[in-house]
């Protein structure tokens, strides 16, 4: 026996293998802010919800509709109807506007079943079918229907002003001069231009405030629908003031220029 002990080489690590890692890692922690966490659920909860929006519209329209049938008596929709829940409307704009001379217009006078009614403003015809009562045979203001009658619109003389023809309704609207008071011919005719205008403008004001309630006005229950042809205008003499337009003319105060005259407007009728 070989006296030479022969040791066994020993197992050397090779530093380019890697070693394995017999260790356990151990996950990273995560901290977590408890307050904050709790703050974002508190607001989140205070936030309303869709249901609770969808509640409160709901509720809104129920008081809504219940005032309003308790005021108006008949109404859920405080008398509103918009144009599209209106049939006659609807057929009127799908046909679109009609050109009817005053002979035709007086057929539309809400005698004949069959036919609507019109009335006509400044050459403007308007349906006001909706209210026979009050346009129909028998109603307060059947007079109007199946013609043009802007001229009574203005005066408010029902019986002599039933025409078109509003050529000198202004001078209701012009002041009355005092009889003694003196003033040079250049300052009248100075004052007379300006009052003619003011007056002008109110005949303007006084029919556009009736086109407003015809056109759309009470609810939408009244519409236009087209315009009167064939009028003969400004032919004959001048109509004079009848009688209420006439004692109903503004007075001239002393070192005044202007005058105050009612305007008839559409809340008379």
């Amino acid at each position: 026996m070989d006296s030479t002990i022969r040791s066994r080489p020993t197992a050397t690590t090779n530093p380019k293998e890697p070693t394995e890692d017999t260790s356990t890692s151990s996950p990273p922690t995560r901290e977590y802010n408890l307050s904050s966490t709790t703050d974002d659920d508190e607001r989140i909860s205070r936030l309303p919800s869709l249901l609770d929006i969808v509640r409160l519209l709901l509720l809104g329209i129920l008081l809504s509709t219940t005032l309003s049938y308790f005021i108006t008596s008949e109404s859920l929709t405080w008398n509103y109807r918009p144009p599209w829940t209106r049939p006659a409307r609807i057929r009127a704009w799908l046909r679109g506007p009609i050109h009817l001379t005053p002979t035709q217009l007086s057929l539309y006078n809400g005698t004949s079943p069959h036919l609507p009614i019109y009335l006509a403003l400044n050459a403007s015809i308007y349906d006001v079918t909706s209210s026979p009562h009050l346009y129909g045979p028998g109603g307060p203001y059947h007079f109007f229907s199946g013609r043009d009658a802007t001229r009574a619109f203005i005066t408010g003389c029902f019986a002599e002003d039933l025409t078109s023809d509003i050529r000198g309704v202004e001078e209701m609207f012009v002041p009355l001069d005092e009889e003694e008071e003196v003033v040079s011919s250049k300052v009248r005719k100075v004052r007379r231009e300006r009052d003619l205008r003011v007056a002008r403008r109110k005949v303007e004001e006084a029919v556009e405030g009736w086109r407003r309630l015809f056109d759309g006005g009470k609810g939408g229950r009244y519409f236009w629908v087209g315009r009167v042809v064939g009028r003969e205008e400004g032919v004959g003499e001048v109509r004079a003031l009848c009688r209420a337009a006439r004692e109903g003319r503004p007075k001239r105060g002393r070192g005044e220029e202007g005058g105050k005259g009612r305007v008839r407007g559409a809340g008379d009728v």
